[in-house]
């Protein structure tokens, strides 16, 4: 069966695939086809092939999209991995995935090479020693026969992608996804926002995680434009917005915070999909009132992204919903035992359905944990009203959720506790108008001698990637604790908020 971008080539050559925002070239999707061709040829020169997993430490830019492409072109599976985590973070991840060689680029060449036990390659003239430039290599030496069959066994239930996300108990997990889940996922959003020809979808979010990969995917499976601007900051977003006037774009609550605070967002937009975070009201109200078409989503990883979305009347007349369920999608309340609850009861919000992702890569027990009798576990406590709308309240656990990325608190603590100067500690989520949590920390001494906050700081600036370091550090002679000797988080939380 041949790789996606080959057919759309197929049925709409002349179409407009891609956009770069930041110099305004575009790309058709036959000239993109052959880009793709050529960056295929140069992975395979590398040595990877069918099956390989082709780990990729590279931000939002045109060169990912090939990458993307490219990888699914000669049926090897993508790895995204986080250009924000430092090389002890991401060396367990790229073990644990099994990747094969690693592409990174200039600004991740660095912790690439630290990180990975792997061939490194890079899209731009690399400085390290062993690092090849994958651009020098010359695709020629390779079949670039376009839309090259993946293999002859390929089927929907192949993995395209492992994506790592925090699992329901904190610790980052591989999450596989089909082919079959990434165009359940495209088809199911396409029914609830619409798509049109013209649709052209702005990109402004990274690839490793799944609202950045999935405009990438779509927009090649519904023959629409992508516009891709590297890397967010408002007042350059909005001017490529106003210049290039997209119908879509996806963002987290904090880009779009900033981005109303920067001006106004162009009148093209019919679609402003809202996820990685719980949107807060005041957020959704000003919204209506400048009528941005805002749609907040609920979404994982491990459903290929959305799971429920609420169009912007739903979210105008509803606020604090998610929506309905996209098609095909089941969602299940169920108490502690695993029994459906009534409407209106809250419990765990349990999915299933084409999209979801048939498991963590390796970790079968892991896998079979997070199922039950109705699916998926996600980990998140919400209900469904009495016209079928999805809300979510909290999660059951204690992760904290900053910018759109995940936090586990026990990482933090680990690297906290680490420092000789430190005895035991407590790290928390505290709300924040910006990034919607915040990272704390209320820190024991081991000594009379407490380091200071910034000497912590600094301490984890070296170990922790920097959504994770605590943005405050209290003091304390012993951490606040419950009747069962567990630590009293909402205590912590509120000495921070109290300013103690």
């Amino acid at each position: 069966m041949d790789d996606w971008l080959a057919h759309r080539v197929r049925a709409s050559p002349d179409a407009t695939a891609l956009v770069d925002a930041g110099t305004g070239e575009q790309w058709r999707y036959d000239a993109l086809d052959e880009a793709v061709s050529e960056t295929a040829g140069r992975l395979r020169v590398l040595g990877i092939g069918p099956g390989d997993h082709l780990g990729v430490l590279v931000g939002t830019r045109v060169g990912t999209v090939r990458l993307i492409h490219a990888a699914m072109r000669i049926g090897a599976v993508l790895v995204p991995l986080s250009a924000r985590l430092t090389a002890g973070e991401l060396a367990p991840q790229i073990d644990r995935a099994d990747v094969t060689a690693l592409v990174c680029e200039r600004d991740t060449e660095a912790v690439a090479v630290d990180a990975a036990d792997v061939p490194v390659a890079s899209v731009d003239p690399p400085s390290a020693e062993g690092v090849s430039r994958l651009d020098a290599v010359d695709p020629a030496a390779a079949d670039r026969d376009r839309g090259e069959p993946r293999d002859a066994n390929w089927t929907w239930s192949d993995p395209l992608a492992i994506l790592w996300t925090s699992g329901t108990t904190g610790e980052p997990k591989p999450v596989v996804l089909t082919a079959g889940n990434l165009l359940a996922s495209a088809g199911a959003s396409a029914a609830r926002l619409g798509v049109l020809p013209e649709d052209r979808w702005f990109l402004c979010l990274p690839t490793y995680h799944m609202g950045g990969l999935a405009p990438v995917v779509r927009s090649t499976l519904y023959g629409t434009t992508l516009v891709l601007q590297e890397g967010f900051d408002a007042e350059s977003t909005l001017a490529a917005m106003a210049t290039h006037e997209p119908t879509g774009v996806s963002l987290v609550p904090t880009q779009l915070r900033r981005l109303l605070d920067a001006g106004s967002l162009p009148d093209s937009l019919r679609f402003v999909l809202l996820g990685g975070a719980p949107a807060p009201g005041s957020l959704i109200r000003e919204c209506a009132d400048r009528d941005v078409p805002v749609c907040p989503t609920y979404g994982m990883t491990e459903t290929a992204s959305q799971i429920a979305t609420a169009r912007p009347e739903a979210a105008f007349a509803e606020p604090g919903t998610v929506g309905r369920p996209l098609v095909f999608t089941d969602v299940t309340v169920v108490d502690e035992s695993g029994d459906p609850v009534p409407d209106s009861t809250a419990g765990e919000l349990v999915v299933d359905g084409p999209t979801v992702s048939p498991g963590y890569y390796g970790a079968p027990e892991v896998t079979a944990a997070a199922r039950c009798a109705h699916g998926l576990r996600t980990g998140d406590v919400g209900y469904r009203d009495a016209d079928g709308r999805l809300r979510v309240l909290n999660r059951k656990d204690d992760r904290i959720l900053t910018g759109g990325e995940t936090v586990d608190p026990g990482e933090v603590i680990d690297v906290l506790r680490s420092h000789p100067a430190v005895d035991a500690a407590a790290v928390v989520g505290v709300p924040d108008p910006e990034w919607g949590e915040r990272v704390v920390a209320l820190v024991v001494p081991a000594g009379e001698d407490a380091p200071s906050a910034e000497r912590l700081r600094d301490y984890c600036r070296e170990r922790l990637a920097g959504y994770k370091r605590p943005k405050a550090v209290g003091f304390a002679g012993e951490l606040p604790r419950t009747a069962s000797g567990t630590v009293d988080r909402e205590r912590v939380r509120s000495l921070f908020a109290g300013g103690e």
